[in-house]
């Protein structure tokens, strides 16, 4: 073993010197190549051997390469190991000849695939919001929602990120979903509990009821309602006031209602545009009893009348037939309200002579429209003289009425 180890000495002495001087055989341009070749194998040699010694008391993580020394066995590391890559980047690699703006969905989604999968690395964030922005079919989405719960996992196993995406991103996912008309993958975005990483909030649900009042649509509107109450997402002002200008817009009396109550139960302090979309309705319905009760909410958290619940309010009182106080209210609510807002008085009492009343003569039964009318009748026309006999001077038209509605002026 002795006289081996001399031996191998000496060649690599004399390997050394053909280097250092070498023959002109080597010199010949059509050896340069071979000897550029060896010179880079000797360096990634010299290297790769020194970090193997310098690696021998490592014990994990080692590949099935070994050098025999006598009886001890010395493992060499993987190349991964001596020439470390960066397992999570914050950039895109190739920078330089990817534009994410610029790339179509399924580019970005094959980008962030390779990054995720083969290359083991984080894709940068701004894919993904490219990724979301550029969605505008439903295949778009799909492509999004395939690659949010790779990316997920991904997170989770190799960055040790255990928090959801931001509700900010969750936001836009379901922007996304509505703009490409995926409703089905938007309402996968209230999920408390999903396998995407998105966080929901309030404000998710809000780009879902937009798009329900922009197509007058109730169903989804209630689909989005329960999804909201089993995700145990708060309600908000701005939540009562889309859902009750869909039930508005949709005459959906019942669901204004329920709607309304669990707002109240909830404790959330209702605008006084959700207020006047309320109490205008249950006026229009002739609804005394539940006109009364929004009354009740509203008095408790403000002090004064705005023109629509004022003149709700007066409505109430002509619907128990006691025009005097219907007329009090608006003489009130005309000396209480601004110089700017005193013409709307006049519209308003217009309203209610002409539009109001046929309205809600309408929404009797057959049996009592015509008594019905009747009744109203004079009690316009009593409310008409009080306001005159309080000091307002304004001009109404008085209109005259059957069972079925207006007939003259």
């Amino acid at each position: 073993m002795y006289d081996k180890m001399q031996a191998i000495g000496l060649l690599t002495r004399r390997s050394a010197r053909v280097l250092r001087n070498p023959p002109p055989s080597l010199l010949n341009p059509l050896s340069m190549e071979r000897v550029d070749s060896c010179s880079e194998f000797c360096s990634l040699r010299r290297g790769f051997h020194s970090a193997a010694f310098s690696s021998g008391n490592m014990h994990g993580g080692f590949s099935n390469v070994e050098l025999y020394n006598r009886k001890d066995k010395l493992r060499i590391p993987p190349l991964s190991m001596v020439t470390p890559s960066r397992l999570y980047s914050s950039e895109a690699p190739g920078s330089a000849n990817y534009s994410a703006a610029e790339e179509a969905t399924k580019e970005i989604y094959d980008m962030m695939l390779d990054s995720i999968v083969e290359k083991r690395t984080a894709p940068p964030n701004a894919w993904l919001w490219s990724l979301i922005a550029k969605c505008s079919t439903t295949e778009d989405i799909k492509l999004l929602f395939d690659i949010l719960p790779k990316l997920r996992a991904f997170r989770l196993s190799n960055l040790k990120i255990h928090n959801d995406f931001n509700s900010a991103l969750c936001r836009a996912v379901t922007k996304a979903c509505v703009r490409a008309g995926a409703i089905d993958f938007g309402m996968k975005a209230l999920w408390k509990h999903n396998l995407y990483g998105l966080t929901p909030d309030i404000g998710c649900a809000h780009q879902l009821l937009l798009h329900a009042k922009q197509h007058n649509d109730a169903k989804l509107m209630v689909k989005v309602i329960k999804a909201v109450m089993k995700n145990s997402l708060p309600l908000q002002p701005g939540t009562a006031d889309i859902i009750f200008s869909i039930c508005c817009n949709t005459g959906r009396w019942d669901l204004i209602s329920k709607n309304g109550k669990r707002f109240v139960k909830a404790g959330v302090s209702l605008r006084q545009t959700s207020f006047d979309m309320w109490i205008e309705f249950a006026a229009r319905k002739g609804d005394v009893e539940s006109l009364c009760k929004i009354e009740n909410w509203r008095s408790q958290t403000m002090k004064q009348h705005s023109v629509s619940t004022g003149f709700s309010c007066a409505k109430g009182f002509l619907l128990e037939h006691k025009p005097e106080s219907a007329a009090a209210i608006i003489q009130v609510l005309y000396q209480t309200v601004s110089d700017f807002k005193k013409p709307s008085i006049t519209v308003e009492l217009q309203k209610l002579v002409s539009e109001w009343a046929l309205d809600v003569i309408k929404h009797q039964t057959d049996d009592n429209r015509k008594a019905f009318a009747a009744a109203l009748q004079i009690d316009i026309s009593e409310l008409i003289s009080a306001l005159q006999s309080l000091g307002m001077r304004e001009n109404v038209t008085m209109l005259q009425f059957n069972e079925n509605g207006l007939i003259s002026s």
